[in-house]
């Protein structure tokens, strides 16, 4: 017969040979490494999708108005990074992209939290469609232009794999200022 506990519930204290308060024990999260992987492998599919569309569609000239002026489509092929900085160095950017992938995907093994694997998964998909594009489209191997088609009034144009880079970005900002990190826990407190 267990004890009887000093509580006025009456529990039984033998009940946890361990002595260990399942409450306040600190929950073991799973990994989310596969989650990341699958949302990465959903951005490289819909803006590689999209892409193909624009391509195929755009190859004209036409400029298609989705919001008026505010939004459109329009194709171009972008040598360089983000309003089309570095045309001269897709060299580097194709290794940056590299890099980007590699230390996300390191990272990503850690993961425990939903909201991490989210926003590491949007990261990992863009730096890889950005690859991608560099390693395998014209005009040659390491050198390839990024295809952008999303005209953002006149201020410039992107892809979906730019949304889903600048959506992870806002989110690890956002989950960091909620102090939750990537274990899905709050830091330990000093």
């Amino acid at each position: 017969m267990g004890r009887v506990s000093s509580d006025s519930t009456g529990a039984d204290d033998a009940a946890d040979p361990s002595g260990v308060d399942p409450i306040a024990a600190p929950v073991r999260r799973p990994r989310l490494f596969w989650w990341v992987l699958g949302i990465a492998a959903l951005v490289v599919l819909v803006d590689q999708g999209t892409k193909w569309w624009a391509v195929t569609t755009l190859d004209d000239g036409r400029v298609v108005p989705v919001i008026g002026d505010l939004i459109r489509f329009v194709l171009v092929y972008n040598p360089g990074a983000a309003f089309s900085i570095g045309t001269e160095f897709t060299w580097v950017l194709a290794i940056l992209a590299a890099v980007g992938a590699v230390v996300a995907a390191v990272f990503a093994w850690r993961v425990r939290s939903v909201g991490w694997a989210v926003a590491l998964g949007l990261l990992l998909g863009g730096a890889l469609t950005h690859l991608g594009d560099r390693l395998f489209r014209d005009p040659g191997f390491g050198r390839g232009h990024v295809v952008d088609f999303i005209g953002y009034g006149s201020l410039f144009i992107g892809n979906v794999a730019d949304i889903a880079i600048v959506a992870g970005a806002v989110m690890i900002l956002i989950l960091t200022l909620a102090g939750i990190t990537p274990g899905g826990r709050p830091p330990a407190e000093p």
